[in-house]
């Protein structure tokens, strides 16, 4: 069954009131960070006190991923060694370039690796971060690669964008779409949560737990999409158990391809609901 990754909340590692709260939010993912939600005077707390929650549990069946500093920092070695103790299922590495990058930080944990696609070497080197064996999934950090490419608008990121789910889809990992700040514009929020959905992301990166809702709307297929999806199937099934003509909905022929895109949606639409149950 396919885990759903609809949405990924950002929780500072620094707040213990905010990390037990989320033990009650509905994300899909929680990203516990201790990089940009974190000051520098908080940052060797922040790991003490993230990696005492962890240990609490309580998180059900949400992926824990914990963002680490960048290793040249010099918080980075100590998060990452703390976080291959802490009971997380991934480690988050920012501001990845390259494949070299994956590979130091293995050489001081065995945990899956997620990578923040967010600067424009990273981008370009997408295929072959996305194809390092202990890589699972890409979270695009679209505030960092904005600033870097020194742009102002989202369209001017769709390349960007683009190349990151082009590798991932590739090598079969999960891919998160960037943050949207103005978490008070809900209107603004829903187009881009389904302009993320339309370009084939998994789901979108939170930074308020307000926006769950949205991204896990917008994520999830819709009765629509379910209700065609078994008649796809249907269809297809009857003609093949007939050995005669196509199968046909919807005044639109379906192939195999599209009973693959069926099952994958109901795969997806009974990991939700089994989710949502617990």
């Amino acid at each position: 069954m396919t885990r759903p990754y609809r949405s990924a909340l950002y929780i500072p590692g620094s707040r213990p009131r905010a990390l037990d709260k989320a033990r009650g939010l509905p994300t899909d993912v929680i990203l516990f960070d201790l990089e940009d939600a974190v000051t520098p005077d908080e940052k060797n707390a922040a790991r003490a006190t993230l990696a005492d929650e962890l240990g609490k549990g309580g998180y059900g069946d949400r992926l824990r991923v914990v963002r680490i500093n960048g290793l040249e920092t010099s918080w980075g070695v100590d998060d990452a060694k703390a976080a291959h103790e802490m009971a997380c299922d991934s480690v988050l590495l920012p501001k990845v370039n390259s494949a070299a990058d994956v590979d130091a930080l293995t050489r001081l944990t065995d945990k899956p690796i997620w990578a923040m696609m967010e600067t424009p070497l990273g981008i370009l080197n997408a295929a072959e971060i996305a194809a390092h064996p202990k890589i699972a999934g890409f979270v695009i950090g679209t505030n960092d690669l904005a600033k870097d490419l020194n742009t102002r608008t989202r369209s001017a990121l769709t390349a960007s964008l683009q190349m990151c789910l082009l590798a991932a889809r590739a090598h079969g990992i999960v891919a998160i779409d960037g943050v949207y700040n103005a978490f008070k514009d809900e209107d603004g929020f829903k187009v881009e949560c389904e302009e993320g959905r339309d370009l084939g992301f998994d789901g979108k990166s939170l930074i308020h737990p307000a926006q769950i809702a949205a991204a896990n709307a917008a994520f999830a297929p819709t009765q629509a999409e379910i209700d065609l999806a078994t008649r796809q199937i249907a269809a297809f099934a009857e003609v093949e158990a007939s050995g005669q003509g196509v199968a046909v909905v919807d005044g639109k022929i379906v192939e195999n391809l599209h009973i693959v895109t069926a099952r994958a949606t109901l795969d997806k639409a009974d990991a939700i609901a089994e989710l949502e149950r617990k």
